[in-house]
């Protein structure tokens, strides 16, 4: 199995023995050819284990005191915390603190719904609208489906949320003359997938889905509560229906601090 990832995760493979004379000591020159580890680094290595130590939601000491503890300086301290809180091994909450991160969630690519998925790990899923209107079709959204180039297409625009925490921006595009009516019927489901087959009888059995890394903009890390620049995985979705034609294009930004996609490889013989 073959586990696509929000990002590395560093310090795996990190020495229990080291210490904080070994911290110290990092300034004296090397003779060999190792390459030189910075710093901040090297704490971050340490942290990992205190975080492994502790469960989910605990608190981490103040950047002053993990200073002292250490003997390094703040900026060290505050870089280390960086990269872990990128990593998903820390979750930072304005004006609380630092705290152990959750698991991140491990979503299997398949053609699911986003409430599929998440009542399946036991979390409880919901869906916000943020926006749902019509816009006309550019000539790449008219191909993708299958329409003429200006026709109307319904764009949903949503927050996805499990137990209470913002997860990802979902933006889908529809085909509006094959589906009247859609956006007033979207409250009355659990989900967009949902509405398809109960209220036009359209299932979906095949879908094209690419994954990309981008950096949060302000809108979306205001969004998701995270910082700017977070690193996030974008997926793009061409999903179709039983008879072939295409249904959605959609495209879902996840948290990469999250996140992470897992799918099963079959080698063909």
């Amino acid at each position: 199995m073959t586990e696509v990832r929000g990002g590395p995760r560093h310090g795996d493979g990190f020495e229990r023995g080291f210490d904080r004379a070994a911290l110290s000591d990092l300034g004296k020159h090397h003779t060999n050819q190792a390459p030189r580890i910075p710093k901040y680094y090297k704490l971050k290595e340490l942290l990992v284990e205190l975080i492994q130590s502790l469960p989910p939601g605990s608190p981490l000491p103040p950047e002053r005191a993990l200073a002292e503890k250490y003997e390094t300086s703040r900026t060290t301290v505050r870089q280390a915390l960086a990269e872990l809180v990128v990593e998903g091994r820390l979750q930072r909450i304005q004006g609380k603190g630092t705290f152990v991160a959750k698991p991140k969630v491990s979503q299997e690519l398949q053609l699911v719904s986003y409430t599929e998925d998440m009542r399946h790990h036991g979390l409880r899923p919901e869906t916000r609208i943020l926006d749902a209107g019509y816009v006309s079709a550019d000539e790449r959204l008219a191909t993708l489906l299958c329409i003429r180039p200006g026709g109307r297409v319904l764009r949903v625009h949503r927050l996805r949320l499990a137990d209470g925490e913002p997860m990802s921006i979902d933006t889908s595009h529809l085909p509006a003359r094959r589906f009247p009516g859609l956006r007033r019927e979207l409250p009355r489901h659990r989900s967009l997938y949902e509405t398809l087959a109960t209220a036009y009888d359209v299932h979906l059995t095949e879908a094209e889905e690419t994954i990309e890394t981008v950096l949060a903009t302000p809108h979306d890390a205001q969004l998701l509560g995270v910082d700017v620049g977070l690193p996030m995985l974008l997926l793009s979705r061409h999903a179709f229906d039983t008879t072939g034609q295409p249904v959605e294009w959609a495209q879902s930004l996840y948290r990469g601090d999250r996140y992470k996609f897992i799918t099963r490889l079959r080698r063909d013989t």
